[in-house]
């Protein structure tokens, strides 16, 4: 059984358990985006909320319009406090512009605009996306568990293997083994922090409501290593924990082409490079993809080892390809577009929140177009 501590506090499932809720008002943020309505209705996530009970459920939506306001109607059946912001309204970006914020839309802005508005309705906000089949009642709990005992950043883990193979491909072939790479060249506690996570680009993760209003968001794939650069800086290493989500399932994205984990390693890269920067470590960019190389392929060796003794399938050549692929993402990051901390903007969430009540015709509102 692993009991094993991290560098940070790392909370295992030994039991089974299921802690209580924190006392104070707790607040879910659930990003979603999707063409369709099929893809923006995840029955068994609300389910699954509605078994748990929090405060208020904010779900920061990008789809067409038709899509949205099916959503929002869609919502309005469960037994819980859902508020829909639609992220792409046309209204939304004249009024992040009007207040120096506008720019590229991507999951980390949607998440940025829910964590804004949660933090105003909550003392605790847990993230969780809403594309795993494996969604469990437990996993808001135990996110916030942690938040209860005085942490004020709670990051989930979890192990990614389905249809009798590993998958987290872009979090083990890139980010573990680039991380080893950088750890070997620069002894800084900041690598250290962030070696410790399990699971870097879950996107699973709870703050205080302080804490929350206090990070810096990267715009879109950047946004989860990104945010454990900001809550090392926010919160520290004493006040971050980890914890045990169980095993999750979810929707696979291939290598290449649009959206795919080539595209999301040059962003996910990029946002580490600029973590790294602002604590002054500078990687050596022309000889750090050979040293990346080196530290992946001793892993694919110890993942074929692991694969091996469970008996799932392991492809070692496709995964030394997908490394190759992912060698050519390391390098320098470009001009930094970060979302500033909730803190320091002269925007208000309410005033999203208004834009976007309108914009889907809720009630008091002008009609959808």
């Amino acid at each position: 059984m692993d009991y094993l501590q991290e560098r940070i506090t790392t909370l295992h499932d030994l039991t089974d358990a299921v802690p209580a809720m924190p006392a104070g008002d707790s607040a879910v943020v659930v990003p979603i985006a999707g063409e369709t309505e099929a893809a923006v209705t995840p029955t068994h996530v609300f389910r699954a909320l509605e078994a748990v009970g929090p405060s208020a459920v904010v779900v920061p939506l990008r789809a067409p319009r038709p899509v949205a306001a099916a959503f929002d109607r869609w919502a309005a059946d469960f037994d819980l406090d859902v508020t829909t912001l639609w992220c792409n309204a046309p209204s939304v970006a004249p009024l992040l512009d009007d207040h120096g914020l506008d720019g590229a839309m991507g999951k980390g802005r949607d998440v940025w605009l829910g964590l804004g508005l949660a933090a105003d309705r909550a003392d605790y906000v847990a993230v969780h996306d809403a594309d795993a089949s494996t969604y469990s009642p437990k996993h808001v709990p135990r996110l916030l568990a942690g938040l209860d005992m005085g942490y004020a950043f709670v990051k989930g883990y979890y192990a990614r293997v389905e249809d009798g193979q590993l998958y987290g491909r872009l979090a083990r072939l890139f980010v573990a083994p680039l991380l080893r790479a950088l750890s070997d060249a620069h002894d800084d506690p900041l690598l250290a922090y962030l070696s410790a996570f399990r699971y870097p680009l879950a996107g699973e993760f709870a703050f205080t409501a302080e804490a929350a209003r206090s990070i810096r968001a990267q715009r879109a794939w950047g946004l989860e290593i990104g945010m454990l650069g900001e809550a090392y800086d926010v919160v520290g290493e004493t006040a971050t924990a980890q914890v045990d989500l169980g095993m999750h399932r979810h929707d696979h994205r291939p290598v290449g082409g649009r959206g795919g984990l080539s595209t999301m390693a040059q962003e996910v890269g990029e946002a580490l490079f600029r973590v790294l920067e602002d604590h002054g470590v500078r990687p050596d960019y022309e000889r750090l993809p050979d040293a990346y190389r080196d530290a992946a392929d001793t892993l694919v060796r110890q993942y074929g080892a692991d694969a091996a003794v469970n008996a799932l399938d392991y492809d070692a050549d496709a995964e030394r390809s997908q490394v190759q692929t992912y060698a050519g993402c390391i390098r320098a990051p470009g001009p930094d577009d970060r979302l500033p901390p909730w803190t320091e903007t002269t925007l208000s969430a309410g005033d999203v929140l208004e834009v976007s009540r309108d914009a889907l015709g809720r009630p008091g509102s002008s009609p959808l177009d």
